[in-house]
């Protein structure tokens, strides 16, 4: 019979966990043990679940819970992260979501959430919002640029005659500043720099920054995680200028190259959109084919599914408001919040 367990942080346990994870078919970079670090870094409680067979790992469950007045009381895998659930054989896989309800309910949350990308054999009710998009990274840079749609392939070649130029680093400040006032011109709060620190500091060589210049000034940056033969651009946005430039879509061609070329890798991953949402339009205009996601919930205490999207008719005077602060009050006043909005 399977054994659950859960693994403390800096446990030793940690490296059969990864690798494990990476052992995987279903296993991503949101799997990996080094989030819980970070999350606990935000103040949030980590219960990360494995499931043992003769002392082996044989399945994974990341899970942490995510508590406040204003957005409510639940437990993910995984907070902040576009895929989670549970890895491993499905009878396994059950068995650590039986586990997980049972946490659920022992700690009183309102729901539980599992991020899975494919649809599962349970009992638990699935809600699609969300979309992922993939493609492949062909050999060089040419060809990297004629597998992209027609019409985005076009306005890649525009921001190639901008004289941009784009570097890469490990320094917070250009990516931190061009990031916050991308997202404050969306209306939504940005994280803390030292959640993004943490993500650096955390997962080494596989986060990094590329930020996008124009005569000196950063228009344009992102910071990107690589696992396996993958890169995934993650946090990412331009200035007001960037559109006029078309410095995001000059960012996001160099790091095709740069990732196929330095870091040998051979998948590119979007990351996900809402559905019908403009950046889902966006990733499209690449020619990568969206894939639903299948997110999972079991309600605890709540007696309906939770709604945190921008979509929400309530939230919708927030965000213009949101848009009008200064950038430095968005600064002080977004992580406040956001280290919420798992």
């Amino acid at each position: 019979m399977y054994q659950v367990s859960g693994l403390a942080l800096n446990d030793k346990r940690s490296a059969d966990w990864d690798n494990f994870v990476k052992s995987s078919v279903d296993g991503s970079f949101f799997h990996l043990a080094g989030w819980q670090q970070v999350l606990a870094d935000l103040g949030h409680q980590g219960f990360y679940l494995y499931a043992t067979l003769e002392q082996q790992i044989v399945g994974v469950l990341p899970l942490a819970r995510v508590k406040s007045r204003l957005f409510g009381d639940a437990l993910i895998s995984t907070p902040f992260c576009v895929y989670g659930g549970a890895i491993g054989p499905d009878e396994v896989k059950r068995h650590l979501e039986q586990s997980a309800i049972s946490l659920a309910n022992e700690l009183g949350v309102d729901h539980l959430e599992l991020r899975y990308r494919q649809p599962q054999n349970n009992q638990l009710t699935t809600r699609i919002q969300h979309a992922t998009f993939q493609c492949p990274l062909a050999e060089n840079d040419a060809e990297i640029l004629a597998g992209i749609k027609k019409k985005q392939r076009a306005v890649i070649r525009q921001s190639l005659n901008q004289q941009l130029s784009f570097n890469l680093e490990q320094n917070l400040d250009y990516f931190y500043r061009t990031y916050a006032e991308s997202v404050r011109n969306l209306g939504t709060p940005v994280f803390s720099k030292a959640y993004f620190q943490s993500l650096l500091n955390v997962f080494g060589d596989d986060a990094e920054i590329l930020t996008v210049r124009k005569d000196g000034k950063a228009v344009s940056s992102v910071l990107s995680f690589y696992y396996k033969d993958q890169v995934l651009p993650y946090y990412g946005g331009g200035i007001s200028a960037a559109r006029e430039l078309k410095s995001n879509d000059f960012m996001y061609y160099q790091l095709m190259c740069h990732a196929r070329a330095d870091r040998s890798c051979n998948s590119y991953d979007f990351g996900r959109s809402k559905l019908d949402s403009g950046a889902y339009s966006y990733k499209k205009h690449w020619g990568m084919q969206p894939e639903e996601l299948h997110y999972q919930y079991q309600l605890i205490n709540a007696s309906d599914l939770p709604n945190l999207s921008p979509n929400n008719p309530k939230y919708q005077l927030f965000i213009k408001l949101w848009q009008k602060l200064p950038l430095a009050v968005s600064q002080w006043l977004g992580p406040k919040i956001s280290r919420y909005l798992g």
